[in-house]
C-alpha cells in the first residue's frame, strides 16, 4: 500500500469526520458545519503530531557539558493531549527535575519533549512515565523525577461528571528511587 502523504491523510480524516457528523444525525452540508470535518481533521493532525516527532531528535538538539551535580527544575509546563479511551482533551501542568550526570539540557527542550509525548493519544500516567524515562536516557542522568497534574474532560463533560476533580501522576528513576530527601526536596521547590 502506498504511503499517504500529509493532505492526503488530512482529507482521509476529513472524510470520517463527515460520515461520523452524518451519523450522529447532523447535516454536514449545514452552514455552520460545512468546513467542519476540514478543521477538525486539521486539528487532530495537530494534537496528534507528537507520532510525527522524534523525541531522541528533539533532546539532542541542545545537550552541553555540565560539571554540577545538583538538582535542577523546570515547573508548570503546561501540556494538552487526548485521551486515548475517549478521545477527549485532558490538560494541565508537568514538572521535571533531574540530576545531572555531565550533561544538561536547553530548558525548552523540556518543554518541546512534553509536547512530543503529550500530543499522541495517551493516559497521564504513561505520559509522565514516558516523559522521566526520554529525560534520562537523554542525559544519562543520575536520576530524573516528573509529576503530572491533569484535569480530564473524560471525567469532567461525560461519564461521571466530576467538575473538579484532578490527577496526579509522579514517576521517577535513579537517585529519585533510592533517596526520599531528594524526592521531598524537588516536591518543595514545585510547591513552592
Amino acid at each position: 500500500m502506498q504511503q499517504l502523504g500529509e493532505q492526503e491523510r488530512i482529507e482521509a480524516i476529513a472524510s470520517h469526520i463527515d460520515s461520523i457528523i452524518r451519523l450522529l444525525g447532523e447535516e454536514p452540508s449545514r452552514q455552520g458545519l460545512l468546513k467542519t470535518p476540514v478543521r477538525a481533521a486539521k486539528a487532530l493532525w495537530f494534537l496528534t503530531s507528537g507520532y510525527r516527532s522524534d523525541p531522541d531528535s528533539t533532546m539532542s538538539q541542545a545537550v552541553f557539558d555540565h560539571e554540577g551535580s545538583q538538582l535542577i527544575v523546570v515547573k508548570d509546563i503546561e501540556f494538552y493531549s487526548m485521551c486515548e479511551h475517549h478521545i477527549l482533551p485532558f490538560f494541565g501542568k508537568i514538572s521535571i527535575g533531574y540530576i545531572p550526570n555531565g550533561k544538561i539540557v536547553g530548558l525548552s527542550k523540556l518543554a518541546r519533549i512534553v509536547n512530543v509525548y503529550a500530543r499522541r493519544l495517551q493516559v497521564q500516567e504513561r505520559l509522565t512515565m514516558q516523559l522521566c524515562e526520554q529525560v534520562r536516557k537523554s542525559l544519562d542522568a543520575l536520576g530524573v523525577i516528573v509529576v503530572c497534574e491533569g484535569e480530564h474532560l473524560c471525567m469532567k463533560m461525560r461519564g461521571v461528571e466530576k467538575q473538579h476533580s484532578a490527577t496526579t501522576s509522579m514517576h521517577y528513576n535513579g537517585v529519585f528511587e533510592e533517596n526520599p530527601a531528594l524526592r521531598a526536596e524537588f516536591l518543595s521547590a514545585i510547591r513552592s
